[in-house]
């Protein structure tokens, strides 16, 4: 059966993350490592529909009432890097929550290569089921005294587009930040929209970082996807860095480009700030 149990996903909690097997080699020379010194941090798992679905968590120790932000993985999953960077924000003052949100589909942190991720994981993973998701770590959070009045969601590549969409569907949210999310697809049974088919009719700002030379994103999506938004409401924008291809938030990754990376992060608790979720 190709789902972890909930026994297997609670012992996440026992183990070092590690980065995922489709990463590998690390880029040990750019490597990002946030300690925990005055972090609360680990796993918790949330049942949804009878599915133990582990999230891995930091926050400032002692620190209640904090703002909630929804961290939303590439397609490798919850490993080190993404825990890295929940380690980041909660430096922020964040109740960062990052959701194992293929844990029905299978661990995407041990799929050695991406073609194999894509078919195995990633192409049988329904946007519904991760809304639910994100909605149950949202209820989790509001109980365990985060702030959900000051939610937001940021995410990277497969979880890029998981933030426009989210912050479309949670009324909730307050902002998003979008980091080389795809725009535009063709719709299906699992993935009957995306970004651009719901950017009309969003209301929340959303903050798009992408790279002028990533493949996979063409730059015409971008620009179809800043003429749907100028037909709405959300006040969303976007940044393009020109000298910064796919995943150059991915410090782990030879794609990592360092000064549009820092500057990424800057914009990204500028935007939360300014858009009331900090």
């Amino acid at each position: 059966m190709n789902q972890r149990t909930q026994g297997q996903a609670a012992a996440l909690a026992t183990r070092g993350i590690g980065f995922a097997a489709a990463t590998l080699p690390v880029s040990a020379h750019t490597v990002i490592a946030t300690d925990d010194a005055g972090l609360c941090t680990g796993w918790h798992d949330i049942v949804v529909d009878g599915q133990a679905v582990p999230v891995f968590f930091a926050q400032p120790e002692n620190a209640p009432n904090l703002p909630v932000l929804l961290l939303i993985s590439e397609i490798f999953g919850v490993h080190e890097h993404i825990a890295d960077v929940a380690r980041r924000f909660a430096r922020q003052g964040y109740f960062a929550i990052a959701p194992d949100l293929f844990v029905r589909q299978g661990d995407p942190t041990s799929v050695p290569d991406i073609p194999s991720l894509m078919k195995g994981i990633i192409a049988r993973t329904p946007d519904a089921q991760v809304m639910a998701d994100l909605d149950a770590c949202v209820a989790w959070a509001a109980s365990s005294g985060g702030n959900i009045e000051r939610l937001s969601v940021t995410g990277w590549c497969w979880g890029g587009r998981i933030a426009w969409l989210y912050a479309a569907h949670n009324p909730c949210v307050k902002a998003g930040v979008a980091w080389y999310g795809r725009l535009v697809g063709e719709s299906s049974a699992i993935r009957p929209q995306h970004p651009v088919n719901i950017a009309r009719t969003l209301k929340v700002p959303v903050l798009g970082l992408y790279g002028a030379k990533d493949r996979t994103i063409a730059l015409s999506t971008v620009e179809a996807m800043e003429g749907e938004l100028a037909l709405g409401s959300s006040k969303s924008e976007f940044v393009v860095y020109p000298a910064a291809g796919h995943a150059f938030y991915a410090d782990n990754r030879p794609s990592y480009v360092e000064a549009d990376a820092r500057d990424g992060f800057k914009r990204s608790l500028e935007w939360l700030d300014a858009n009331g979720a900090a």
